[in-house]
């Protein structure tokens, strides 16, 4: 589908689904101190565009920016990547992975199960 984000570009696009629509001086104003230039904020933007991540409207002189992936469908991609890349594609080595490496506990998992089971009936 679409391509992998660099850091700088993972970094403005959290700032894009803040904002989820607005100029780059909006976008600017959501990212953490220091904050880069501004200039080197619409030129992520623009390779975020030439990505297909982002679009715009044009009104007058400015762009009003606007993501065209959610924040769920990336980070649902990203884990996909890893899954795949690093874990066979194994939803059972990758869970045992996680849990292993966050000293979660049977009572977390259950926890977890238990939440699924929530999300199914709904």
């Amino acid at each position: 589908m679409k391509k992998e984000l660099t850091k700088a570009e993972e970094q403005i696009m959290h700032a894009i689904w803040k904002v989820e629509k607005g100029f780059a001086k909006d976008i600017l104003e959501q990212l953490k101190d220091p904050k880069p230039a501004y200039n080197t904020v619409l030129t992520v933007i623009r390779v975020l565009v030439q990505k297909g991540f982002v679009k715009f409207k044009t009104y007058g002189k400015s762009n009003e920016y606007y993501p065209t992936i959610s924040k769920d469908e990336y980070s649902l991609q990203k884990v996909q990547g890893l899954k795949a890349n690093y874990f066979n594609n194994s939803n059972a080595q990758f869970l045992s992975f996680f849990m292993k490496e966050n000293n979660m506990s049977l009572d977390d998992l259950n926890e977890i199960i238990e939440i699924i089971k929530q999300e199914e009936d709904e």
